[in-house]
């Protein structure tokens, strides 16, 4: 895995940790995603208004395949709280009506509801999670144990913003669903992180990011929704529906696809991220940042005293992770380099 680093743009003093931010688009990446912009400026007109639908179809193929799923069945958008927004502002929520949560949310997405809810009088209901968490059931019936006659969404993360773990959603969605709950799923962390097969996984909505783990330039997203869904979903901006998109396409796309002037070389750029994550046995990858991730747990829990906020299971935690730490200069610990770093041999890479 040494070659890697040749592989990304990141300054050689920089040890980057923050792919849960914004991922690091590789090179061969990145020069697919200026190859699309050069050709989108060499002919606007043709590219925007010929070539647009047929371009972001190709793109959705390749996405759908990786994500389990159908090309027909997501639009790409700028990043998972957009996709979010879109859902949110889609649902006819009444006065009363319950959104049910959990306390491990991002702050972003929690704001989104926040604020349907100051429009629309229904509750934003938060379900404490508490740490450590000890099993899959207890974080289940949990959640669950928030569900009234009032429910009407049940909105949760595949895997956490502030605290990094993997929750259990699968058996979450089958009760609802069996309930007739909407299911909105913020999977913001999961592609490159995760596998993925949402029309297995049975989600009504569910929302990735791809400029995370799966290192695609900024701005490249997606949203999901079950074909029995889609028609509960309404743009956020509203423009034309027939930007080359050619017939037999859904509504849904027409409307969530087509916003006006955009560039959409981000996306075009998606199944090149795809290429390098296969081309370059990425799962190897996942694994050894997991690894990294055990070991540091275990040295910080070492330092600190404090126990880990979860089961040390894979089905907890991949390449992201969390850690208590004690009351402390939290600038004091922001600046890394190579230097200050004592890894096992087998670790550097």
């Amino acid at each position: 895995m040494n070659r890697l680093k040749e592989l990304f743009q990141i300054r050689p003093n920089i040890v980057f940790l923050n792919h849960g931010s914004f991922g690091a688009c590789p090179k061969p990446v990145f020069e697919v995603y200026q190859k699309w912009q050069r050709e989108l400026e060499q002919q606007p007109v043709e590219f925007l208004g010929r070539r647009y639908g047929k371009l972001l179809y190709n793109a959705r193929t390749a996405l759908s395949e990786f994500i389990g799923t159908t090309a027909n069945n997501i639009v790409y958008v700028p990043n998972a709280t957009t996709g979010v927004n879109t859902v949110a502002h889609s649902l006819q929520l009444n006065p009363g009506d319950e959104i049910l949560t959990t306390d491990h949310e991002y702050g972003a997405t929690n704001r989104t509801w926040e604020i349907i809810c100051q429009r629309t009088g229904a509750v934003y209901k938060k379900q404490k999670v508490s740490l450590p968490v000890e099993s899959e059931e207890q974080v289940i019936e949990t959640v669950w144990s928030g569900v009234t006659a009032r429910t009407r969404v049940l909105f949760i993360s595949h895997i956490t913003s502030p605290t990094a773990l993997i929750f259990p959603i699968e058996e979450l969605i089958r009760r609802a669903r069996e309930n007739g709950i909407i299911t909105v799923i913020d999977g913001a962390h999961v592609p490159g992180q995760l596998p993925l097969n949402l029309d297995k996984l049975g989600a009504d909505f569910y929302t990735g990011n791809c400029h995370k783990w799966l290192m695609t330039p900024k701005g490249s997203a997606f949203l999901y929704a079950r074909p029995e869904v889609q028609n509960l979903l309404k743009p956020l901006v509203v423009s034309w529906d027939n930007m080359s998109f050619g017939e037999n396409v859904p509504q849904f796309i027409r409307d969530n696809e087509c916003l006006g002037t955009r560039d959409i070389a981000a996306y075009l750029s998606v199944p090149a991220g795809i290429k390098f994550f296969n081309e370059n046995n990425w799962p190897e990858v996942q694994q050894h940042c997991h690894e990294l991730v055990l070991y540091f747990r275990k040295r910080i829990t070492e330092v600190t005293g404090l126990p880990p906020i979860s089961p040390a299971e894979k089905t907890w935690f991949w390449q992201l992770a969390a850690f208590p730490l004690p009351p402390c200069d939290i600038s004091a610990l922001k600046p890394v380099s190579y230097t200050h770093l004592t890894l096992p041999t087998s670790f550097l890479v």
